[in-house]
């Protein structure tokens, strides 16, 4: 009888360690949030510059449509539209983004001030990617080289076949750019004048109030095609300036789409294809 009773403990006191056993290796649960208390929320994900652009359906550039063939004002069909090679490959980047191309004409010394409080998405102006420039913004790959020139008044030709025959003279540039540098830095004893727009350049020139334009030279040529009285001496700084995009800084992600686009319109031929034709536009009357 005893014995019987103590197999039966026996058998209930192995139960009980089994369970215990077994309750021990199993997973702990994590704690409930206490009362009043939510789960922590993940992350939400920063969208992207190009996220941003494509939910607007638009990327808005920023130029300065005073500079053929780069950019420039052209009645066609009889409405102003602003053209150029740099608008074509505006309009390529735009269509490889699959948005709307929305175009900001200002003045240049006026670009990277709206482009880093996000007014404009990107530049192209025939910006040159200067060291000190790129404290401010970022740039794309190289998509175009030229060399400065000077534009003088066609009865000046003798007077002016030298750098060193500017001392003392007026000489013009575009504010805030490489030629206004060049203007100030290799030009020894010029008087120095900088305007932000280049047509406002052109006609004092034309006045007599400049006796020459620092330009960069594919510009410096088509001013001189389209005003007889206007030429380039044979006066040569040597640069070979390139020209890139301009974007915000922390905007990686569209400037290797533009990196992209230029890529394949520098393979292909497109941009070649984008000057010459801008250039005969530019040279149409």
């Amino acid at each position: 009888m005893f014995y019987g009773k103590r197999k039966k403990i026996m058998v209930l006191l192995l139960s009980l360690a089994l369970i215990l056993t077994f309750v021990g290796c199993a997973p702990k649960a994590d704690p409930a949030p206490a009362a009043g208390t939510t789960e922590p929320a993940a992350p939400e994900q920063t969208p992207g510059k190009i996220d941003k652009i494509k939910s607007a359906g638009k990327i808005v550039l920023g130029t300065a449509a005073d500079y053929p063939p780069y950019e420039f004002h052209k009645l066609i069909n009889g409405k102003d539209e602003i053209v150029g090679f740099d608008i074509e490959i505006a309009k390529a980047i735009a269509a490889d983004l699959g948005v709307e191309l929305v175009i900001k004409d200002m003045k240049f010394d006026g670009l990277l001030a709206a482009l880093v409080v996000d007014d404009i998405d990107f530049i192209i102006a025939g910006m040159v990617p200067t060291d000190e420039r790129k404290k401010t913004v970022d740039f794309s790959d190289n998509y175009y080289q030229a060399e400065q020139k000077l534009l003088i008044r066609t009865a000046d030709a003798d007077m002016f076949k030298t750098a060193a025959d500017f001392k003392g003279k007026k000489v013009g540039a575009q504010k805030a750019t490489v030629q206004e540098d060049i203007a100030n830095n290799e030009i020894e004893g010029a008087e120095v004048k900088a305007l932000s727009k280049l047509t406002d350049l052109v006609l004092e020139l034309k006045n007599k109030k400049v006796d020459a334009i620092v330009m960069v030279g594919p510009v410096a040529e088509s001013y001189a095609k389209q005003n007889p009285d206007l030429m380039i001496p044979e006066i040569a700084f040597g640069q070979n300036e390139t020209c890139a995009i301009a974007v915000n800084k922390g905007n990686e992600d569209l400037v290797e789409a533009i990196n992209q686009t230029i890529e394949r319109l520098l393979g292909d031929g497109s941009i070649d294809r984008f000057i010459e034709e801008a250039t005969a536009l530019a040279e149409e009357e």
